[in-house]
């Protein structure tokens, strides 16, 4: 099994990193920022009105934030001089899922920033979440740089017989436009075969889940050069979950 210990890289360099936070981020931002993101996407973050950028031990060369109370949204961070602005094609109704255009860093590209939960449609609530937001931003998808991370909170575990919005489909779906799992690809593993858990019910590590993903274009995942997912020993304290960091050679 490779190494889960973070490389140093060059400048040439993309880093995603998705983390929930589970609440709270302004307490917990110095903890992340240590692993030098470049992108930063952030479930159940509040409003960065909360979170006193000031105190941040890098500052975002820009942000965005999307939710439907200032404590507990989805945060997207940029560093490294990258901008963000939300696609004009933006559907609020699919909760939490942001299309955002990337540009002004190294490398220019679309991201899909993910937190998978919406109450509200409870037959699509978590992964179903993904499957609308796929068939309504196809157009991105067929773009040449893509990324799409976050919280899926899904996993081919919860596979329900017949229905057409099983992780296994939403896999399969950005497959077939030649998208794929950093951390499958980077550990050689099938969907449902993780080795390395991103979420412990309850902080529990006798209770551990692969929720947490970011899947890639062509032109990234060709490009990949290291993931690592945080263990729950450092990060048990900070989060249920623990963060999933790519990074990819540009």
């Amino acid at each position: 099994m490779k190494s889960n210990i973070t490389k140093n890289f060059t400048s040439s360099t993309l880093k995603v990193i998705a983390w929930n936070c589970n609440m709270a981020f302004r307490k917990k931002a110095a903890r992340i920022l240590e692993h030098v993101p470049d992108i930063l996407i952030v479930p159940e973050c509040e409003h960065p009105e909360k979170l006193l950028l000031k105190e941040f031990t890098v500052m975002p060369s820009d942000y965005f934030w999307f939710g439907n109370n200032q404590h507990k949204g989805l945060g997207v961070f940029a560093f490294s001089g990258y901008r963000l602005k939300l696609h004009d094609n933006h559907q609020p109704e699919f909760k939490i899922i942001l299309p955002i255009t990337v540009s002004g860093g190294k490398t220019d590209f679309n991201l899909l920033a993910v937190w998978a939960n919406n109450p509200a449609d409870p037959k699509y609530q978590y992964i179903g979440q993904v499957w609308k937001a796929l068939h309504h931003y196809t157009d991105l998808l067929k773009e040449e740089k893509v990324i799409l991370a976050g919280d899926f909170n899904s996993n081919t575990f919860w596979d329900k017989p017949k229905r057409k919005w099983n992780h296994t489909d939403v896999v399969a779906l950005l497959n077939m436009r030649n998208i794929h799992s950093t951390y499958h690809r980077f550990f050689n593993r099938n969907q449902g075969r993780e080795r390395h858990p991103t979420h412990f019910l309850y902080r529990h590590k006798d209770k551990p889940y692969h929720l947490d993903y970011c899947f890639a274009s062509a032109h990234f995942a060709n490009r990949l050069l290291n993931v690592t997912v945080g263990s729950h020993h450092k990060w048990k304290k900070y989060s249920d979950h623990t963060p999933l960091i790519s990074t990819f050679s540009i």
